[in-house]
């Protein structure tokens, strides 16, 4: 099936701006070899541009690294240090898309995700995507997409043993985002 081929019930292009109250953008990191830590940020902004062919279409957004919640603080300011993050001089996390592909039946998103002033092509699994209206009469879309990043490529490399073997946090990071949208005037 190509794309042309392949029926999104009630596809709309247009501009959308990221709706930041509808939507999550959040991780999930194993923890001491044993359990899953998950986290947000709350403060993020983006604009997706869905063309009328969808493979044409491209997504940027930006967050803001200051706002992460692991619902610890101690540990948000701990990411928040030069040991991870390093906020004050890298303050944002910036995605630009490359490209989108169908693939086996599922949309994937390409493109630079840029962490900590090092960037580095990813690759998101996208479902397809819903639109529908609103009680105002706009128009909303759903996105979602997963992803998952090593710390490293992005030189975030610090760690602790465990005694007998293991580090404290795995290198592999997931990539959560469910995003809501709003269709922006022609």
């Amino acid at each position: 099936m190509t794309v042309i081929d392949l029926q999104i019930p009630g596809y709309v292009a247009g501009t959308w701006v990221i709706d930041p109250v509808h939507s999550h953008v959040g991780f999930v990191i194993k923890h001491m070899m044993v359990s899953k830590v998950r986290g947000h940020f709350g403060t993020f902004t983006g604009e997706i541009t869905t063309a009328p062919n969808p493979l044409g279409s491209r997504v940027t957004a930006s967050i803001d690294a200051t706002s992460i919640d692991t619902n610890n603080s101690m540990r948000d300011d701990h990411i928040r240090s030069a040991d991870f993050f390093d906020v004050p001089n890298h303050p944002t996390f910036e995605f630009v898309s490359t490209g989108v592909r169908f693939e086996g039946g599922e949309f994937f998103i390409d493109g630079d995700l840029t962490i900590r002033g090092v960037t580095r092509p990813v690759s998101l699994a996208a479902e397809t995507p819903e639109f529908g209206p609103t009680p105002e009469g706009g128009t909303k879309a759903g996105f979602s997409a997963t992803t998952e990043i090593k710390r490293a490529d992005f030189g975030i490399d610090y760690n602790g043993p465990i005694p007998g073997g293991g580090t404290i946090i795995a290198d592999k990071v997931q990539i959560v985002l469910e995003i809501e949208a709003d269709l922006q005037p022609a």
